[in-house]
């Protein structure tokens, strides 16, 4: 599933690609893309012509566009600005959103296209295991109610590091699970925990209440290096299925120093990196630069 880089990656190309342009027409292929739009496909499409893409942004793994203000617009609340609406994305598995010329061929796995009055580039939402998914969020352009729960990302300037060394110190869980709790740190999943965890030499299992200050803030700045890395080689790509908004893979697969490589040797000491059964997936490390603890969760 797309994690942080990934998805910041299409919020950049959609930034390029689509805003300050107007939607002229919606067409919905397969109605299990728009199912969190409880109102319909129908309603989705309309929903959407006509309005005008002010802004691309993301939290953790979800990413929307904002609209402008439609006239006259209810404010957001008494005596505040009015707010747009926002059509709220999750890529899911395999979801990709395209920037495409209008006359390129469909993709065989097409569930919406998002056509403009420009009649330039046409927006494409393609997902082969149709787990992700677009909704309309009325409101929303600011922050889309149903995702105003999660956690700032380690990237962004409202993300608090101590606030986040607190919050992981006061928890009784292990230090994986923890990073993977989007209530706590949005945008980390099993890629970039196993990388942080591996840059910041502690074990996915270790207990969180046993881990200082000085080595949160060591797994922090890890995995903000990680993913930082990351984002500067547009993401990691195992397969096609996820790819920018102009189609390309990204190369980070090629840096990655535990995930995915089990049995193989250790960049740093040369031991064999493990895999372990870890939440119906896998996990990643070094037994001797990332030793178990005695005690784990």
């Amino acid at each position: 599933m797309p994690e942080l880089p990934e998805v910041e990656v299409v919020r950049r190309g959609l930034e390029r690609g689509v805003v300050g342009r107007t939607v002229a027409e919606v067409e919905v292929h397969h109605p299990r893309a728009v199912r969190r739009h409880l109102a319909g496909a129908d309603h989705f499409a309309a929903s959407l012509v006509g309005q005008t893409v002010a802004t691309a942004r993301r939290r953790g793994k979800y990413l929307w566009l904002g609209f402008t203000p439609s006239e006259p617009a209810e404010p957001s609340e008494p005596g505040g600005p009015a707010v747009g609406d926002a059509l709220l994305g999750h890529l899911g598995m395999s979801g990709q959103l395209l920037v495409v010329p209008a006359d390129s061929p469909d993709q065989v796995h097409l569930r919406v296209r998002f056509r403009f009055t420009d009649e330039g580039r046409e927006l494409r939402f393609v997902d082969q295991r149709t787990f992700g998914g677009l909704a309309v969020v009325s409101g929303g352009a600011e922050l889309p109610a149903p995702i105003a729960h999660i956690a700032p990302d380690p990237l962004s300037v409202d993300f608090d590091p101590e606030r986040f060394v607190d919050a992981l110190r006061r928890r009784r869980t292990g230090l994986k699970r923890a990073l993977l709790d989007q209530t706590l740190i949005s945008g980390v999943g099993n890629i970039y925990a196993d990388e942080g965890l591996w840059a910041a030499r502690l074990h996915y299992a270790r207990p969180t209440e046993t881990v200082t200050r000085a080595e949160a803030l060591r797994l922090l700045d890890a995995v903000r290096t990680v993913m930082t890395a990351a984002l500067a080689a547009g993401g990691t790509s195992f397969d096609r299925l996820y790819v920018s908004t102009e189609g390309v893979s990204g190369l980070f697969e090629r840096s990655l120093e535990v995930y995915g490589r089990g049995g193989q040797a250790c960049s740093r000491c040369a031991s064999t990196i493990r895999r372990d059964a870890f939440m119906n997936r896998s996990s990643f490390s070094c037994p001797a630069c990332q030793p178990r603890p005695r005690r784990v969760r």
